[in-house]
């Protein structure tokens, strides 16, 4: 069988990974777990290292434990396959690899019959139509919608795939989750400003005439699981009327979390 270069570097990683326990490179560093899989361990050491955010390489090889060398080996690996991504001035964080196999989770999970009940709460206390995104990659994708009653409402449909940069939702990603590829300066401040209260709004960046407002659910662990919005015709959903609509998706996050048993 045809070895492909991410082969190759995990091959690596296994052959320094066997020098250093021969020669003790480890031995006055914290143990990897008793899984039997000394290399999977190792990497799973470097993830859970960065998993609050960017850290330097130096960084890394403290928290971790792992010699230098080894550290280069699995990091070099752990970009190879996407599951690291290198960030200028910041070090290494979570790469887009790992945001496509949660969204993939998430679609064996019950996210969508969990959070059902309050989307349809937050659609009757709004009078507006509801949304539940999750995140693939640099788009959004509806996973369950429920339309207000209102003739003139908006409409979502289950499975459609939006840009991050345009919308109150793709806001909450970017807020909390990787940058996206995609050119996001000019709602740069927007996140920041969706960061620091909690929740986004936003009025005619995805379609003329609609604006929304958003808020994030965590999962355990405080991982970002989805995002809820709440969405009408702008004349109804104001930036009066957002304020006010802001701690209603608040509240209906956190219901869905904890229904999720986030501790």
């Amino acid at each position: 069988m045809t070895k492909t270069v991410e082969d190759e570097a995990w091959s690596k990683v296994r052959r320094a990974d066997e020098r250093d326990r021969r020669h003790g490179g480890t031995a006055n560093k914290r143990p990897a777990p008793e899984t039997g899989v000394g290399v999977l361990d190792r990497a799973v050491d470097v993830l859970d290292a960065v998993e609050a955010g960017a850290r330097s390489f130096t960084a890394i090889a403290e928290a971790t434990g792992l010699t230098k060398p080894t550290a280069h080996r699995i990091i070099a690996a752990l970009q190879a396959h996407g599951f690291l991504m290198h960030v200028g001035g910041a070090g290494y964080a979570l790469g887009p690899r790992l945001l496509d196999l949660a969204t993939t989770a998430l679609r064996e999970l019950p996210l969508r019959q969990v959070a059902r009940p309050a989307l349809e709460q937050l659609a009757r206390t709004t009078g507006e139509s509801a949304q539940l995104y999750v995140r693939q990659g640099d788009r959004r994708i509806c996973v369950d919608a429920v339309e207000s009653d209102n003739e003139l409402r908006t409409i979502v449909r289950v499975g459609a795939a939006l840009p991050l940069g345009r919308g109150s939702a793709g806001k909450v990603f970017l807020a909390w989750g990787p940058p996206s590829d995609d050119d996001v300066e000019d709602i740069r401040h927007s996140i920041a400003t969706t960061r620091r209260r909690g929740w986004a709004d936003s009025y005619g960046e995805r379609e003329a005439g609609v604006a929304s407002v958003s808020a994030p659910i965590f999962g355990p662990g405080n991982h970002l699981l989805a995002a809820i919005s709440v969405s009408g015709p702008r004349s109804r959903v104001a930036p009066v009327q957002a304020k006010r609509y802001g701690p209603a998706v608040v509240e209906a996050a956190n219901e869905v979390e904890r229904l999720l048993g986030r501790g």
